[in-house]
């Protein structure tokens, strides 16, 4: 079972960066990603139902970022316009194997640095 995340990097604010995950060997009831900012909680960020592709955001990023997945390649994909600062955060491709739900998970790969920094 892996989940790749990959895309990380440094963005001045407002920019845009787009983060991909290759998942392998997992069969799962939701993807999405949640993030960890240094001295802050988990945050689940988005997530999408394998079943019918529906989608939930945080507050927080609503309007400003979008997942997507390519089910020919089984790949998930958050891209994320207008950053901001306290979008600094590591970002993990996560999987809902059991049908947890709202964006609940219970598998994770590594994960990837996002910093938004001028």
């Amino acid at each position: 079972v892996q989940l790749q995340a990959s895309g990380g990097g440094l963005v001045q604010p407002g920019g845009s960066l787009g983060l991909s995950c290759a998942a392998s060997g997992v069969t799962y009831y939701a993807i999405g990603w949640f993030r960890q900012a240094p001295g802050k909680e988990r945050e689940g960020v988005s997530c999408m139902r394998s079943s019918d592709g529906s989608t939930y955001y945080a507050d927080s990023v609503k309007g400003r970022f979008t997942i997507s997945r390519d089910n020919a390649q089984n790949v998930v994909y958050l891209q994320m316009n207008s950053l901001k600062p306290e979008d600094t955060a590591v970002y993990y491709c996560a999987a809902d194997r059991y049908g947890l739900g709202r964006c609940e998970f219970d598998y994770w790969g590594q994960g990837t640095l996002v910093t938004v920094s001028s």
